[in-house]
């Protein structure tokens, strides 16, 4: 089941933008720093990741609540997924 993931409808898929992750070269430990501890490792990796946005958008669609995805944190996810929310009912 490599390079399976688990999305929010219960189902696997693959995700094949992992496969040009850099995240997947560095310790994984630095995508989950400790609470108040520094995201900086993280978000430098990301800076230079040519599958940020997609790994940001995984992190989106999935409501990824822990660890750095696409260079942002979970507060950040969590106000753009708001925002996303904003938009959408404006439209609406």
């Amino acid at each position: 089941m490599q390079g399976m993931q688990r999305i929010t409808t219960r189902l696997l898929q693959p995700v094949e933008w992992q496969g040009a992750a850099r995240c997947a070269e560095a310790e994984p430990e630095i995508f989950f720093p400790e609470r108040g501890g520094s995201s900086k490792a993280a978000r430098a990796v990301c800076s230079k990741c040519q599958v940020r946005a997609e790994c940001l958008e995984y992190a989106l669609n999935n409501k990824e609540q822990f660890g750095i995805w696409g260079g942002t944190s979970e507060r950040e996810r969590r106000r753009l997924r708001r925002e996303r929310v904003r938009r959408l009912r404006s439209v609406s």
